[in-house]
């Protein structure tokens, strides 16, 4: 409709055509509305009426004229924006829109797509999405009197489409987490169109997928029954669950868990299906080693249900079955090696180790002083014994952080070290077992080094080990000794290294080799690249401190693929050698002493018995090992136990020995065995340590093998106290023997509760073989096991009261082995030794559960076991 005085059309009443009508342009730029010339009442007019939101600019003072449209955009600044100044309205975005002002002014047209401003209109800052159009407007006089913005608000489009974008994105990374491949079919269960996913997973075609091709790439076994499960599905409607083999692009068939469910349009008809294959052959792989190993320990526990149904009328004891199961799990286990147990302690300096050993040095020295106050009492001195020989092992591992830290104490000589290392040749054979070859390299006229003769043997073994574990068991290692010449050039591009002439001693492998990173950090203490359990990281790092602290250095050389050659500088010694080897080739000697021979063969026996007593010997000869620990036992007074390895009967031949050393400390034992050294030591069925006369065996060996062996057994009480360890009491056995003796039966310790049978889990021989001894004073029956695993065996071969275990094991944790147990034996008792003195999540074991921290006393360990037992109450 229009005006019918001046022929213009009538405005459209809204909000800002109010605004415009009332508010007093005389305060601006554009002066009394009354004489606003006729093309700037026509240009407001079109902003003030137009559907789309827009602001014109007006001025140098840049008045803002808007419509309705524009009042959401300007939020809680309408309606004061009406007439207001573009830099007070909007004062957070000015520097951007006086920019675009100054350009507007100058007739620049101007526009920007998905614009984010950060804008202040609704008492909070919030980003907002925008389309804007700039044109310039121009006034009567032909110039630019404002600039007109033409505002698209795009901000919930975008933001959606962000979370659609996020949305797919998590989809896409949850289907990737669970080794998914997604695919689709139409409502009547065909697959049609592209599915990248499928293609990829199997790497058929566009065309060989189509329709129901995709069931080519099913293992033709599985092929039929999956194509049947799948149309019973999509006739039914329900969701469809089913497992088949893939032929991936890879090659090979791999199992996969498929999931696929129906979808549905608004009037709820099925409109296609969505399907998942998850990759589930290594987890159904590890099942089946899972139930492999469980039929396997069935076939076991069958077998050992035979032997005990067969065994029961000889009334064996407790122990002498447990020692069997114990043993026949050890040989089902030989192949894996124990891990090696190593908490971290942190990077420790060599003031810390040098204040250790001086801590050692007051407790060794004050128990020696002990022991000397209870001479003769046997039990007393047992115990001192076993406190030492722990102060020996602490000074050890004192050695060890000295070693790194370059502090440790050297007892240096001046040595030719090709003895040495041709000395340690079958020592490096039988460590490094048959599948490496070893070449030794000797250059002529070699020098002297001034070096600790132990300490660069240990370096050589430490050395030929790690390339033995580079080479995974085969290849070759190379040692090479020669003199070397260091320069001043070489010594300004290497740290610590003094120009002078040494000996170089090198170990090369044909293993993996190393990076560059790696040859950076392999001398740091605890850095090791072999797996968890496997290495100490120690061994190196001590090398390169003994090596550093001898004035010497050490040099890396290594290339992935091309094997590894560590070299080891010694500082050459121009004096004679200190050490002279000598050997004994003089008239066999034997003896007076009285020997008893283990052995079961009557000819071998009667052999070595005729052989023994023309060589001065007074013998005793035993059948097998318990006939031999019957004749122990008797009181008769033995010097040396020679036996057979291999013996009849339910008494082994390492536990004969042990058993007769707790009864006579001072015997000497020597072992014989028709198998060679190797396959024994390989074999594991002896400590290391032991003597061994191999069969067969000359009358000569057998008489200088005897001396040695007794000349060994005297020496020790006058043996000079280690370098690195506090000297033991010169009346103190052997480690073995002070640790696991019977304990005195006319001295009972005090208990809390009745003795139950307790399971011990200890994988420290020391420890285990200690707290072993204080259990069985307590009256309690003992069973000892040095891993998870073991225990386990020995839980279902006999009946557990309390359980003592480690929390640290190798393998299984004592937290889990706990959890197994309780599960076997509902209802026993379980007590957590620990270094560490908290168990996280001990309430879950129960209120029969005591935590026992280490170190520990036999009060200690009463109390903790009384805890577990829940037994009536004994006085004292």
């Amino acid at each position: 409709m229009a005006d019918p005085v001046t022929s213009r059309p009538v405005p459209v009443e809204t909000e800002t055509r109010r605004l415009l009508e009332r508010f007093d342009w005389s305060t601006t730029s554009l002066g009394p509305r009354e004489g606003w010339p006729e093309r700037i009442r026509t240009v407001i007019d079109t902003v003030v009426d137009s559907p789309v939101a827009k602001v014109l600019m007006w001025g140098p003072d840049h008045v803002m004229i808007y419509n309705d449209p524009y009042i959401e955009i300007a939020g809680a600044n309408h309606p004061h924006a009406f007439g207001g100044r573009v830099p007070k309205v909007w004062p957070e975005i000015w520097d951007w829109n006086s920019a675009i002002l100054e350009a507007g002014f100058r007739g620049e047209i101007q526009s920007f797509r998905d614009k984010i401003l950060r804008l202040k209109r609704n008492e909070q800052l919030e980003d907002v999405y925008f389309d804007l159009f700039y044109t310039p407007i121009r006034d009567v006089t032909g110039g630019i009197g404002g600039v007109l913005c033409t505002v698209l608000e795009k901000t919930d489009r975008i933001v959606a489409e962000r979370q659609t974008f996020l949305s797919n994105q998590r989809f896409r990374a949850a289907i990737d987490a669970i080794h998914g491949t997604i695919w689709t079919n139409e409502a009547s269960g065909r697959m049609v169109g592209e599915q990248p996913g499928w293609a990829r997973l199997t790497g058929q075609s566009y065309a060989d997928y189509q329709g129901l091709g995709w069931s080519k790439a099913v293992h033709p076994d599985d092929g039929p029954a999956s194509v049947a499960a799948w149309q019973e599905a999509v006739a039914t409607g329900q969701t469809f669950n089913h497992e088949h083999r893939v032929l991936v692009a890879g090659g090979e068939y791999r199992r996969f868990m498929v999931r696929a469910v129906p979808t549905f349009d608004e009037a709820g008809v099925l409109r296609e299906w969505v399907g998942v294959h998850t990759d589930v052959e290594d987890m159904r792989a590890y099942e089946d080693s899972l139930r492999e190993h469980a039929e396997m320990l069935e076939r076991q526990v069958r077998h050992r249900q035979r032997a005990e149904e067969q065994l029961r009328n000889l009334n064996e004891t407790l122990e002498s079955r447990v020692i069997d199961a114990l043993e026949e799990r050890r040989q089902a286990q030989m192949a894996l090696a124990q891990s090696q147990k190593l908490e971290t302690i942190g990077k420790l300096t060599g003031g810390v180790a040098h204040d250790f050993n001086n801590l050692l040095q007051v407790v060794s020295g004050n128990l020696q002083l002990l022991q000397r106050d209870l001479t003769g009492n046997e039990r007393a001195e047992r115990r001192i014994g076993n406190a030492l020989a722990g102060v020996a092992r602490g000074s050890k591992l004192a050695a060890q952080l000295l070693a790194f830290g370059r502090r440790q104490a050297l007892e240096p000589k001046v040595v030719n070290v090709t003895r040495f290392v041709r000395g340690m040749d079958d020592m490096l054979r039988r460590a490094l077992g048959e599948g490496i070859e070893i070449e030794t390299v000797v250059g002529g006229g070699l020098w002297n080094t001034f070096i600790d003769p132990t300490q660069i043997e240990n370096a050589l073994l430490n050395l030929a080990i790690n390339a033995r574990d580079a080479m995974d068991g085969q290849g070759k290692l190379t040692i090479e000794l020669g003199n070397a010449s260091l320069d001043d050039t070489y010594a300004r591009t290497h740290a610590e290294v003094t120009p002078g002439q040494y000996v170089m001693l090198a170990v090369s492998d044909t293993g993996c080799g190393m990076s560059a990173e790696i040859i950076d950090k392999v001398f740091e203490p605890f850095f090791s690249t072999k797996a968890e359990g496997k290495g100490s990281g120690l061994g190196l790092s001590m090398v390169y401190g003994f090596v550093k602290q001898s004035g010497g250095h050490v040099k890396i050389y290594s290339e992935i693929g091309h094997g590894t050659t560590i070299k080891l500088y010694l500082p050459r010694a121009e004096q004679a050698e200190d050490v002279e080897v000598t050997i004994d080739n003089g008239p066999i000697s034997g003896g007076t002493e009285t020997v008893l021979v283990v052995e079961d063969d009557d000819e071998v026996r009667a052999t070595v018995v005729e052989m023994l007593t023309d060589l001065g010997y007074r013998v005793l000869k035993a059948v097998d090992a318990q006939s031999a620990l019957s004749v122990v036992e008797s009181g008769i007074p033995i010097d040396i136990l020679f036996t057979d390895v291999v013996m009849p009967g339910k008494l082994k031949s390492p536990e004969l020995a042990r058993k007769a050393k707790a009864r006579l400390p001072d015997l000497a034992v020597l072992f014989t065995s028709g198998y060679t050294e190797n396959s024994i030591v390989h074999g594991g069925r002896l400590d290391s340590g032991v003597e061994l006369l191999s069969k067969p065996y000359t009358r000569e060996a057998l008489a200088r093998k005897f001396r040695h062996v007794l000349a060994n057994r005297a020496q020790k009480g006058v043996r000079k106290p280690d370098v690195a360890a506090p000297a033991l009491a010169a009346e103190a056995p052997s480690l073995e023997t002070s640790l696991r003796s019977a304990p005195s039966a006319d001295a009972p310790a005090p208990r809390h509760f009745k003795p139950c049978t307790v399971l011990f889990v200890e994988d420290d021989a020391l420890i285990r073989m200690n707290t072993a001894d204080m259990l069985k004073d307590l009256g309690h029956i003992v069973v000892e096991a040095g891993s998870a695993e073991d225990a386990l065996v020995a839980l279902e071969t006999a009946g557990v009261d309390v359980l003592v275990t480690d929390v640290n094991l190798p393998g299984m944790s004592g937290p889990e082995l706990a959890r197994r147990a309780l599960e076997l034996t509902p209802g026993m008792g379980i007590v957590f030794a620990t270094g560490d003195r908290h168990v996280d999540g001990i309430e879950q074991f129960g209120a029969r559960t005591a935590l026992l921290p280490k170190p520990y006393d036999m009060s200690d360990l009463d109390k903790a076991v009384a805890k577990a037992s829940a037994r009536q109450r004994v006085d004292a």
